[in-house]
């Protein structure tokens, strides 16, 4: 089947077996491989990209439903190539990852949280990411980066999380 995909602001369409699902096709057919295989059951959110801007679990999801919606992966979050945006250059000045598998989705989500709730308390965004999983940091780096990402941003009169 041919699937039309926007991803990252970039229309592709795709050929695609109706059971591929969208990580498969980001990874495979699209070469994004920001979008990183986990559990492949949608528990550990190393998967997260942003569907129509909200968090969203590729594995569980067919390429095929996903035509025509607006996908957001990592390699789309940078305000230009060779720059970092606002929020993975937090997670890099705290140390908010360690081997790094979980941080495209843990950036994503916090993408997410912070265009929806530009000032979150810890709580909130404790909650945020609790579906996504790391094994490395303990989240308090992690929970640091994105308190400080929406510091800067208030800071930046941004009103976007870049």
């Amino acid at each position: 089947m041919k699937v039309l995909l926007n991803v990252n602001h970039v229309e592709h369409e795709i050929d695609v077996e109706p059971r591929l699902t969208l990580l498969d096709a980001l990874r495979d057919n699209m070469r994004l491989t920001g979008v990183h295989t986990g559990c492949e059951h949608g528990v550990c959110g190393a998967c997260t990209v942003l569907i129509d801007g909200a968090p969203a679990r590729a594995c569980l999801i067919f390429a095929v439903q996903a035509d025509g919606l607006a996908i957001g992966t990592i390699e789309g979050l940078a305000p230009a190539p060779g720059e970092l945006s606002l929020i993975q250059d937090a997670f890099c000045e705290t140390h908010g990852m360690q081997c790094g598998y979980c941080t495209p989705g843990m950036i994503l989500t916090a993408h997410a949280l912070l265009r929806e709730n530009p000032s979150p308390s810890r709580e909130k965004i404790v909650a945020a990411i609790s579906g996504n999983i790391c094994r490395c940091t303990g989240y308090g780096q992690i929970i640091e980066a994105i308190e400080l990402a929406a510091r800067r941003l208030a800071g930046s009169n941004a009103g976007d999380a870049a």
